[in-house]
C-alpha cells in the first residue's frame, strides 16, 4: 500500500492511496478459498470447484465484498499511520477499481486540529469546602421529627383536630354499595382534609366504640364516573382515638431513621448539608475550569463540526429565528467543541475510560431521581443507545474535570453555610444576566443593522411641493 497525503497545510487534506494488482488478487484469492467449501454446484463435489469457475459464477459478487474490506482495512491504516483523528466521516473518491486490477482512491477528510495541554496544569479554581455549624444539624433535626409525628391513645376523650382517628367503613350512594365502597383500618389525621372534602370535620368528637354516619360529596377524578359529584353516606365504625404526642429526640428517635443512635445521625446529617452545598459548589469549580479552557487557543477549528453544532443549538426553531441567531449560535459552538477537543485530548492522553460498572452506577443514579417511575427509566436507558452513549460522555467528562482538579492548583476556601448560599446566590444571578444578555444579542444586531441602513439612505426629493410651485409659475 502506497499513501500520498496532499494539501498538507491546514485541516482539510486529501490522502491517495494506491493498492498494487498482486495485493488484489491475495484478497480476491483468500476470498475464493473462503466460499470454496460452501458452494455446492452440479458436477462439483464440495470444496472442489475450481477457481475459474467460482470467478465466472460469483466474481462480481466477490470483487464487492473485498473491495469494501480492503477499504475499510487500508483507509483506518493510512489515517491511523499518517497520525490524523478525521473530525466526522472521510469522504471515499474510488479512481482505478475493478476485478484483476489495482486499486487506487482518495480519501477527503477534515482532520480534528492538533491540542496542546500542558497549560491544563497551570489552570486555577476555587476549591470549596462548607463547615457546617452544629446549630444547623440541630436544627435540621427538629424539623424532621416535627415531620415524625408520633401519636397515643387517647382513652375515652373526644377526638378533635390534629388527632388521628381509625375506622372501618361502608358506603352508598341512593342506599347502594358500589365499588371500593368498604374500608378497614382507614386513618385520618384531622384537620388536614385528606381524604374527601368535609369528612374530617364530621369526625371531630368521636370516641373509640363510636358509630358515625358520614356524608361527602364523591370528587371528580372518582373511578366510578357515573357517581360522580354524588353525595354518598358512609357508616364509620370507630376503631381507635389517638392524641398527637410530641416526638422524643434521643437514640430511638436516631434508629427510627436507620442511624446508629443519636450521634451518627448528627454525623450524617451534617455530611448531608455539606454534600448538598458541595455538589452545588462543585459545578461553581467546573465552570471556572471550563471558562479557563475556553481561553486557551486552537488555531483552526473544523467547519464541518461548527456546521453541526449550529444545527443543535438552533434545533426546534424557524429558520427565520435560527438565521438571525446563527452568529450568536457560531460563537458559542466554537466554545463548545474546543473545549470538548482539549478535555477529549486530556482523556485519551491519561488513558481515561469509563467502565461498563460506572456507567450502570450512573443509571441506577438516573433511576433514584424519578421515584415511581423506575421501570420506565431503566427501560428508556435499555432501548435508547443514544441516550446511553449520552449518559457514557457525562460520566467521562466528569471524570476528566476530576482528573483536571488533582493536576491543576486549586485556590482552597472554607466557608460557612451562610457564605456558600451567598456564592451561590450571587452564581445564579451571574447566570441568569447572561443568558439574558445572550437572548438579546441577536435583537441588539438586527437593531444595528437596521440603524445603518437607515443611515446610508439617501434622502427622498419632496416632489410634491416642487410641483405645486411649478404649476403657479405656469398661470402667470
Amino acid at each position: 500500500m502506497k499513501v500520498t497525503v496532499e494539501n498538507k497545510k491546514g485541516l482539510n487534506k486529501d490522502l491517495k492511496i494506491f493498492i498494487d494488482k498482486k495485493t488484489m488478487d491475495t484478497y480476491m484469492d483468500e476470498k475464493y478459498e473462503e466460499i470454496k467449501g460452501t458452494v455446492n454446484l452440479k458436477g462439483f463435489r464440495p470444496g472442489k470447484v475450481p477457481k475459474e469457475i467460482l470467478k465466472r459464477q460469483f466474481g462480481q459478487a466477490v470483487f464487492s465484498e473485498v473491495l469494501d474490506k480492503v477499504l475499510k482495512e487500508t483507509s483506518t491504516k493510512a489515517l491511523e499511520e499518517n497520525k490524523i483523528k478525521p473530525a466526522g466521516q472521510p469522504k471515499l473518491d474510488l479512481k482505478t477499481y475493478g476485478q484483476d486490477k489495482e486499486l487506487e482512491y482518495v480519501i477527503s477528510v477534515t482532520e480534528l486540529p492538533k491540542v496542546d495541554i500542558k497549560s491544563l496544569e497551570k489552570i486555577k479554581f476555587d476549591d470549596y469546602s462548607v463547615k457546617i455549624d452544629e446549630k444547623e444539624t440541630e436544627k435540621r433535626i427538629k424539623e424532621i421529627a416535627k415531620n415524625q409525628t408520633n401519636f397515643k391513645d387517647a382513652n375515652d376523650s373526644k377526638a378533635k383536630e390534629g388527632d388521628q382517628v381509625t375506622f372501618d367503613y361502608n358506603a352508598t350512594v341512593e342506599g347502594k354499595p358500589f365499588k371500593g365502597s368498604e374500608g378497614k383500618g382507614t386513618q385520618l389525621t384531622l384537620g388536614k382534609d385528606l381524604f374527601l372534602k368535609g369528612f374530617d370535620k364530621q369526625l371531630i368528637g368521636v370516641k373509640k366504640g363510636d358509630e358515625k354516619d358520614v356524608e361527602a360529596t364523591l370528587p371528580e377524578n372518582f373511578p366510578e364516573k357515573d357517581l360522580i359529584n354524588k353525595k354518598a353516606k358512609f357508616s364509620c365504625k370507630i376503631i381507635a382515638v389517638k392524641n398527637p404526642e410530641e416526638v422524643k429526640i434521643n437514640d430511638e428517635f436516631a434508629k427510627n431513621l436507620g442511624a446508629k443512635d443519636l450521634k451518627d445521625l448528627k454525623q450524617l446529617l451534617s455530611k448531608q448539608i455539606n454534600d448538598e452545598y458541595k455538589n452545588s459548589l462543585d459545578r461553581l469549580s467546573k465552570n471556572q475550569i471550563l471558562k479557563e479552557i475556553e481561553k486557551i487557543k486552537i488555531n483552526e477549528i473544523p467547519e464541518n463540526l461548527i456546521e453541526e453544532e449550529i444545527k443543535v443549538l438552533s434545533q426546534g426553531m424557524s429558520d427565520e429565528d435560527a438565521k438571525k441567531s446563527r452568529r450568536n449560535f457560531e460563537e458559542v459552538a466554537k466554545k463548545r467543541i474546543k473545549v470538548g477537543l482539549i478535555l477529549n485530548e486530556f482523556g485519551e492522553q491519561n488513558k481515561i475510560k469509563v467502565t461498563e460498572q460506572e456507567l450502570q452506577s450512573e443509571v441506577q443514579k438516573q433511576i433514584r431521581m424519578m421515584p415511581g417511575q423506575e421501570k420506565m427509566v431503566m427501560d428508556f436507558y435499555q432501548k435508547n443507545q443514544s441516550a446511553l452513549a449520552s449518559l457514557r460522555g457525562t460520566v467521562y467528562e466528569e471524570k476528566i474535570i476530576k482528573s483536571i482538579k488533582e493536576k491543576a492548583k486549586p485556590n482552597k476556601k472554607e466557608l460557612s453555610k451562610e457564605e456558600a448560599e451567598k456564592i451561590l446566590k450571587e452564581s445564579q444571578k451571574q447566570q441568569l444576566d447572561q443568558e439574558l444578555k445572550d437572548q438579546r444579542k441577536p435583537e441588539k444586531k438586527a437593531e444595528a443593522k437596521k440603524a445603518t441602513e437607515n443611515k446610508t439612505k439617501p434622502k427622498q426629493i419632496k416632489t410634491k411641493t416642487v410641483a405645486k410651485k411649478s404649476k403657479k409659475v405656469s398661470k402667470k
